[in-house]
């Protein structure tokens, strides 16, 4: 598969040659029950990219200028996406399209929603959260990535006509399911790439479906499995040429707001929402549920409108304070660009002149701790880390009157084991609500109801 710029498919995975850890006593329970299918929806469990109990997890030396340095990739991908919408301009690769035998949909038909527990991505070599996805009949299990920028869910398939990147478990084998088949390029799913890949679909000798994707998979349909329930008909990537930054990962789920998205795929029997907790790298896990939920939790911002990218979760932000004084900013400074609430980049980007106000209220406040010197892209550190430091409250207001009120390991950053930086950069382009800022919230995406909800206290 061809690597081309459109990182989003594929942001934050570092190729990883070291041996997976064993999996503590402590973490099998959340091993043996990842996934579970109930009256309120899909649940899977979420793991941090440096959590213990992840599936795959992330060598311990690797440095947190990786993570950085891929967050540029992906944000300048998502900067370049909203500016230049002429797939044209984009290099395509040709991939075939394949569909699953329909089957008998078991448990899910009658469900409401499901859930599965989540854990971040640094440990399969990615920055951002993985959980585990049951595909194909017999289901097997594997550690993906989930993304709220992308579309298209795709995992690596043999035979790797020309490369797969180190994974951690098997390479999924299609001819180890009895519930797959070739798409039609008259079929419907075919007319859809063009809007979940970002290239124009083509068409094989054979009649077969080919699509051409950013990251050059094929694509497949098949029965998408969760414990003891099923979804048959699920569409998919079957990827045969993997390079790139893709990790240790098997693939990734796509959440965003298209009709090939895991979301909407699943949303005629679970609903059109979803929810996530994106746990710490000491937590065990969090969770991604989709389906329904309680909406008396959540504080909600309304899902703000966009010509530039129908598929991605834009939001208002209308306000920002530290220690309870608002930042010494006009409020149009704050909607000057826009804004995408993004479950894969890792540092939060901000218009530059809200950012400068936020870095010296910040750093005024914290007055009494010692500076330290620049760490890459990120200009406000400090000597220590964020446990062990006085960090003033900082509260990020959205449109609506929705507020995340963030503790100190939402606002500083840790990027080794003596310095501590402002988990936020400015930016000129596109503003980005970025994963550490979401830790710990519970955030739900209501797209039936075109609203954002966050709660405190999702998980640890």
């Amino acid at each position: 598969m061809e690597v081309f710029p459109l990182l989003f498919a594929c942001f934050l995975l570092f190729t990883i040659a070291t041996p997976i850890r064993d999996i503590t006593d402590a973490c099998t329970s959340q091993v043996n029950d990842f996934q579970h299918l109930n009256s309120s929806g899909l649940h899977l469990t979420l793991h941090h990219p440096q959590s213990p109990c992840s599936p795959a997890p992330l060598p311990s030396d690797l440095p947190f200028s990786a993570v950085v340095t891929h967050d540029e990739a992906r944000i300048a991908h998502l900067a370049s996406r909203l500016t230049n919408n002429d797939p044209s301009s984009r290099r395509p690769t040709s991939s075939s399209l394949l569909h699953g035998h329909r089957k008998k949909a078991g448990v899910a038909a009658s469900l409401a929603s499901s859930s599965v527990p989540l854990t971040p991505g640094a440990s399969v070599g990615v920055g951002n959260y993985v959980t585990r996805l049951g595909l194909g009949t017999p289901a097997t299990s594997y550690v993906m990535v989930i993304d709220t920028g992308s579309s298209l869910t795709w995992l690596q398939c043999s035979p790797c006509s020309v490369s797969c990147h180190r994974q951690a478990g098997p390479v999924f084998d299609p001819r180890s399911s009895g519930t797959y088949a070739a798409v039609r390029c008259s079929s419907s799913e075919c007319g859809e790439l063009q809007t979940a890949t970002l290239n124009p679909s083509a068409c094989s000798v054979s009649n077969v479906c080919i699509y051409q994707a950013s990251y050059g998979d094929s694509s497949y349909s098949d029965t998408v499995s969760f414990g003891s329930g099923s979804f048959p008909d699920f569409y998919y990537g079957c990827g045969q040429d993997n390079e790139g930054l893709f990790g240790r990962s098997a693939g990734l789920i796509g959440l965003a707001k298209n009709k090939l998205s895991l979301l909407y795929q699943l949303a005629p029997s679970l609903g059109y929402a979803f929810s996530y907790c994106l746990p710490t790298s000491s937590a065990a896990a969090g969770y991604l549920s989709i389906g329904s939920y309680n909406p008396g939790q959540y504080s909600y911002t309304p899902m703000a409108s966009s010509s530039l990218d129908a598929s991605l979760y834009f939001v208002s932000l209308s306000g920002m304070s530290v220690a309870g004084s608002p930042l010494a900013v006009s409020p149009s400074e704050y909607g000057s660009l826009p804004t995408i609430i993004d479950s894969g980049t890792v540092i939060t980007r901000l218009p530059a002149n809200v950012y400068t106000a936020l870095s010296r209220a910040v750093a005024a406040a914290m007055a009494g701790a010692p500076r330290a010197p620049t760490y890459s892209i990120l200009d406000t550190c400090f000597q220590g880390t964020a446990a062990g430091l006085r960090v003033p409250a900082v509260d990020m207001t959205f449109a609506g009157g929705a507020t995340l009120r963030l503790a100190p390991r939402n606002v500083l950053v840790d990027v080794d084991d003596s310095t501590t930086c402002l988990a936020f950069a400015p930016t000129g382009s596109t503003a980005i609500i970025g994963n550490t800022q979401q830790q710990t919230f519970s955030v739900v995406y209501d797209v039936a109801q075109s609203r954002i909800g966050f709660a405190a206290g999702g998980c640890s």
